[in-house]
C-alpha cells in the first residue's frame, strides 16, 4: 500500500517538473517575438550609427593617357676633375658649391723640379742653335772655297783631284749643319715636353657648372687616376626610369612630361622624352626612359625624388568616379554603393588620377549610386543621412541634388597621372 503511494508521489513530481519547463521556454519565446516586433524606445535607428553623406553617380568621360614615372633627378653632365701628371697638390681653389666656367683654375701642384727641367733643356736648347749657326758659316766658307776652286779648274791652275777634294768638303759641312739643325730639333722637342709637363701641374676645369664634390685638400699626392673635385653642370637635369613593355609603344622621343619634386610642390617642371632604350631588359621586361628637365635657374639639385608625368597625347573613354568616393580596405580600392538603402563596400580597379577623378577600370558600372562625401567615415551596417534626411525618408537612394554630383569630363591636358607605371 505504501508503496503505491510512493510511486504515484514521484509521478507527480515528474509530470509537474515537465510542466513548469514547457511553460519556461514559452515565455522565453513569447518575450523574443515581442521584442522583435517592438522597435526599442527612442525611435526609429535608435542604436544604430547614422552618418550624414553625399551621394553622386559614377559616369562615363573622357581619360588622357599618362604614365607616372618615379626616380631620382641627375645632372646631364658630370665628371671627376683629374690631374694629368702625378705630384703633390701645392693648393686647392675651389670649395663644393662654387660656380666655375670651363678653364678656370681647379687646383694647382709642386713644379720646382719641372721648372728646372724646363731650364735645363732651354739651355742644351742654346748650345745646339749655336752648334748649328757654327755649321752654317762653316758651310758658306766651303760653298766659297768650292766655287773658286771650280774657276781655278777651268783656268787648268789646280789639278782635279784637288777640285774633287774641296767638292768632297763641302758636302761633308753639309751634312754637318743638317746633323746640327736636328740637334736643335731634338732640344727643341725636349723643351716643349718639359713646358707640357710643368703646364699640367696646372688643373683646370674641363666644363661649366658647380663643384659638387672636393675630394682632396693642399698636400695630397696624386696621380692621373685620382680624382681632386667633382663637377656637376645642373643647366639640364635628367631621371631614368622604367617603363612596362605594354606602355614603351605608347611612348615617342619628344614626348612632354611633367616634373614635380617635394622641395617645390607648389611648382611644375616641363621636361621631354629624350631617349628610349632600344633593348628591354630581360628580367622586369622594360625599357629604360630617360627624361630631360631645363633647369636655367639651377633650382633643381642633384638625387631630388622626382614624380615625372608622361603625356602620351592622346584618350580614351572610361568610367569616372569622384576622389572623394575612394576609399581603402587596407591596400584594396573600392567605392560604397547602396544596397537596401544601406551602404555596401565594393572593391574597385583603379586607373588613372585626373585632378578629382578617379578612373575605374573593373567592377563598377556607369549610372551606379555611389557615396562620395562622407565616404571615407563609412563602415558596412552604418545608416546614411543625405542632406539632413536619412535614406528612404522621402528621397531614394542616389536622387535628389547628390545624386547629380559626379566627377565632370576631365579638361584635356589637366589629368595627373596615378602610376600605370612606376619605377625607382
Amino acid at each position: 500500500m505504501v508503496r503505491k503511494w510512493v510511486i504515484r508521489a514521484i509521478g507527480l513530481v515528474v509530470v509537474l517538473g515537465l510542466s513548469g519547463f514547457a511553460g519556461l521556454r514559452i515565455q522565453q519565446a513569447y518575450k523574443k517575438s515581442s521584442a522583435a516586433k517592438t522597435p526599442p524606445q527612442g525611435g526609429p535607428g535608435a542604436g544604430v550609427r547614422v552618418v550624414s553623406v553625399g551621394l553622386g553617380q559614377a559616369q562615363m568621360g573622357a581619360v588622357r593617357e599618362e604614365i607616372l614615372l618615379t626616380g631620382a633627378l641627375k645632372p646631364k653632365e658630370q665628371v671627376d676633375v683629374n690631374p694629368k701628371a702625378s705630384g703633390r697638390i701645392e693648393q686647392v681653389y675651389v670649395y663644393v658649391g662654387d660656380q666655375v666656367d670651363a678653364g678656370d683654375p681647379i687646383a694647382e701642384l709642386e713644379d720646382s723640379e719641372l721648372s728646372q727641367q724646363v731650364k735645363r733643356a732651354e739651355a742644351a736648347q742654346a748650345v745646339t742653335r749655336a752648334a748649328l749657326d757654327q755649321r752654317r758659316a762653316e758651310l758658306a766658307n766651303s760653298k766659297a772655297e768650292l766655287a773658286r776652286a771650280e774657276e781655278l779648274l777651268k783656268q787648268g791652275l789646280i789639278p782635279k783631284q784637288e777640285y774633287e777634294a774641296r767638292q768632297t768638303g763641302y758636302r761633308v759641312v753639309q751634312a754637318q749643319v743638317r746633323l746640327a739643325q736636328a740637334q736643335v730639333d731634338q732640344a727643341q722637342a725636349e723643351v716643349t715636353e718639359f713646358e707640357i709637363r710643368l703646364e699640367q701641374t696646372q688643373v683646370y676645369a674641363p666644363m661649366a657648372g658647380h663643384v659638387a664634390k672636393r675630394y682632396l685638400d693642399a698636400g695630397a699626392l696624386v696621380y692621373p687616376s685620382t680624382p681632386i673635385v667633382n663637377l656637376v653642370n645642373l643647366s639640364t637635369m635628367v631621371t631614368m626610369a622604367n617603363v612596362p613593355e605594354r606602355e614603351v609603344a605608347k611612348l615617342r622621343v619628344g614626348n612632354k612630361a611633367q616634373v614635380q619634386v617635394d622641395a617645390f610642390m607648389d611648382r611644375k617642371f616641363e621636361g621631354r622624352i629624350a631617349r628610349i632604350a632600344p633593348v628591354l631588359d630581360a628580367a622586369t621586361r622594360s625599357a629604360l626612359v630617360e627624361v630631360e628637365i631645363p633647369n636655367d635657374d639651377a633650382g633643381l639639385k642633384a638625387e631630388m625624388f622626382a614624380r615625372v608625368t608622361l603625356d602620351l597625347e592622346s584618350t580614351r573613354q572610361s568610367v569616372l568616379i569622384p576622389r572623394e568616393a575612394l576609399v581603402y580596405r587596407g591596400t584594396q580600392p573600392g567605392v560604397y554603393v547602396l544596397l537596401s538603402k544601406r551602404p555596401i563596400f565594393r572593391s574597385i580597379e583603379t586607373g588613372l588620377m585626373q585632378g578629382e577623378a578617379v578612373e575605374v577600370l573593373a567592377n563598377l558600372e556607369s549610372g551606379t549610386a555611389i557615396v562620395t562625401q562622407g565616404a571615407s567615415m563609412l563602415t558596412e551596417g552604418d545608416q546614411i543621412r543625405i542632406g539632413g534626411r536619412a535614406a528612404g525618408d522621402g528621397m531614394p537612394a542616389g536622387g535628389g541634388s547628390a545624386g547629380k554630383r559626379g566627377p565632370p569630363e576631365t579638361p584635356k591636358g589637366k589629368g595627373r597621372g596615378s602610376g600605370l607605371a612606376s619605377s625607382n
